[in-house]
């Protein structure tokens, strides 16, 4: 099978509110798709169709071959999905966890002992075994609820922005698991904020905006469609930083982004390299630091939508429903 997961014009209201506006997805088999966006854009709603929580008020979805209305059950049984908190339960250990979930799923003790050990030892977490989950860091709450989402050993997983509150470390060590998983055959669904997560996992990625997927590609293809590459500028001197962005601006014909004495601007003509130089040269302004980069996946986002990916254009929470 080509595709793990298609769907084609997935529409879903609450009230007067249109989470998704007819959604296009297509998973090819043992890859990873992020859905890219903002807080709000409709991300999770997708996934909750997907996962066959919530039924589409227009379109249809195949997950493995299955339709997600009318094949629920058989869909159930080829995913596992792990939402943007950790659902484990604090009292239990990490053991009882996955042997809790193992049972659940119709295994038998020994089986779903062995399936907790084997998950366990891969996710780092043997020490911590005999431990009530309410003890454990962040990261290994996280790291907890992935091999959670594994115990079926399901084709298909769902990440709805597993790194969500992680520390930096405890995101990197996740993103491992997930190259891992793909390794071996598993295909995933990743709904993500963070730009850079995107960047490093999907072969894919779909941004969605407001509802809607305003485009798709793999990451450098994105990256690729605006056409332009980013310069940057960091003047040595704090007060040469209104200096940088006048120069920086007027050269580029944008307004500069800033961020403390970085000075950034998207550029299509490399020979503005130069005259930037030459200009604050001129004007006295010594650079510590000065490149001419491709566009980041941010750059991408900001241009296709016209805000930055961090930002909400609708509520988050309609009638109690993530969207």
């Amino acid at each position: 099978m080509d595709h793990a997961i298609r769907a084609e014009g997935l529409v879903k209201r609450y009230g007067e509110t249109t989470a998704l506006d007819g959604v296009d997805l297509a998973v090819r088999t043992g890859t990873v798709l992020g859905l890219l966006g903002p807080n709000g854009a409709g991300k999770t709603t997708a996934v909750r169709v997907l996962a066959t929580l919530l039924q589409p008020d227009a379109g249809h979805a195949t997950v493995g071959g299955y339709d997600v209305v009318r094949d629920a059950h058989r869909v159930r049984q080829l995913i596992g999905l792990t939402g943007q908190y950790a659902s484990v339960d604090e009292a239990l250990t990490g053991t009882e966890n996955l042997l809790l979930i193992g049972r659940l799923l119709g295994m038998s003790r020994r089986a779903a002992k062995a399936r907790a050990r084997e998950l366990l030892a891969r996710f780092q977490l043997e020490d911590a075994a005999s431990r009530a989950a309410k003890t454990y860091s962040g990261g290994m709450r996280r790291r907890l609820d992935l091999a959670a989402s594994l115990v079926g050993r399901p084709a298909l997983l769902y990440l709805d922005e597993p790194t969500t509150g992680l520390d930096p470390r405890s995101r990197l060590e996740l993103w491992g698991l997930v190259r891992s998983l793909v390794a071996d055959g598993v295909t995933v669904l990743l709904t993500t904020q963070y730009l850079e997560e995107a960047d490093q996992l999907a072969d894919e990625i779909a941004v969605i905006d407001e509802g809607r997927v305003i485009a798709t590609g793999a990451p450098d293809e994105l990256k690729a469609k605006i056409g332009a590459r980013c310069l940057a500028v960091r003047p040595a001197d704090d007060a040469d930083v209104p200096a940088v962005i006048s120069v920086v601006g007027e050269l580029a014909g944008v307004a500069p982004e800033v961020e403390g004495r970085l000075v950034t601007a998207p550029v299509t003509d490399s020979a503005l390299l130069p005259a930037v130089v030459r200009r604050l040269d001129d004007a006295g302004v010594v650079i510590t630091e000065l490149a001419l980069r491709n566009s980041s996946l941010n750059e991408v986002f900001l241009s296709l939508t016209g805000h930055p990916a961090g930002e909400t254009e609708q509520a988050d929470d309609t009638e109690g429903v993530l969207v």
